[in-house]
């Protein structure tokens, strides 16, 4: 209004320019006054007729910061505190389900948990008695092994170690790339039967039973079939010379042949 009320009745010498701080548009109504009145009659118009927030934001953006801006940010942070609150109500119900899965699992064998708490605390001795007991509930718990192949590497333990992830593997742990990457089990992966044991699929070697058919005769058989004492002494005389350097291994095994043919 004020605005408006300069541009009319002083609007030839650019008053209402200066008022609004636009001082270089002052100027110009003061250097053109011939023309000024007709321009500063529309200004008083377009003021009057103006919205009073898009003359704010034209004209006084200060004020426009100060209560239409801040309107606006107050909304917004009243929208960003109720999707926090949200999230927060999202978040607590995952965790309420979480618990509830894990005193599923407490309920049916609680030796588990705990071995998780203590591995989780860093200790892994304690862990692995109550994996252990864990095991005693469910021995097929591949979860279990695992963690125990887990904490035993850290140990440093590597055959109970790698006997845990061969059972893990046998009851159904697929995840290879977990094994080829755990830190935990690290020491593991730099042990020299560790390329055999993934060469057989992650896999220890497994006992095979003996089949019933009759034995290859073989030179202990043959010794053993003649009961030679002259056969044994004269064996352990080509031994002694191959050891002297008198007899080369090639010489050494052609003459054992022509005594186990004899």
């Amino acid at each position: 209004m004020v605005a408006a009320l300069l541009a009319f009745f002083a609007g030839i010498f650019g008053i209402h320019r200066f008022y609004l701080g636009q001082v270089g548009l002052g100027v110009l109504y003061l250097c053109f006054f011939f023309i000024s009145p007709i321009i500063s009659f529309i200004d008083a118009i377009a003021f009057l007729l103006m919205d009073e927030e898009d003359f704010d934001f034209k004209y006084n953006r200060y004020a426009y910061v100060d209560t239409y801006k801040k309107e606006r940010f107050d909304d917004f942070d009243a929208r960003r505190a109720e999707e926090k609150r949200r999230n927060s109500e999202v978040e607590k119900q995952r965790r309420r389900e979480r618990n509830l899965g894990r005193q599923k699992v407490a309920a049916t064998n609680p030796h588990k948990i705990k071995g998780i708490e203590k591995y989780k605390d860093f200790d892994f001795f304690g862990a692995i008695k109550d994996f252990k007991k864990a095991l005693q509930v469910n021995y097929k718990d591949v979860a279990v092994h695992f963690n125990l192949a887990c904490a035993y590497s850290i140990n440093e333990d590597k055959e109970s170690s790698f006997f845990h992830l061969d059972k893990a593997v046998e009851y159904g742990f697929l995840d290879f790339d977990k094994i080829k990457n755990h830190d935990a089990l690290a020491y593991l992966r730099i042990q020299p039967e560790y390329e055999s044991f993934i060469g057989k699929g992650f896999r220890l070697n497994k006992p095979v039973d003996t089949p019933t058919v009759e034995p290859k005769v073989t030179e202990e058989t043959k010794i053993n079939a003649n009961n030679s004492t002259d056969l044994l002494d004269q064996l352990k005389k080509l031994g002694d010379l191959r050891e002297r350097g008198l007899l080369t291994d090639e010489e050494f095994t052609i003459q054992k042949e022509k005594l186990l043919r004899s």
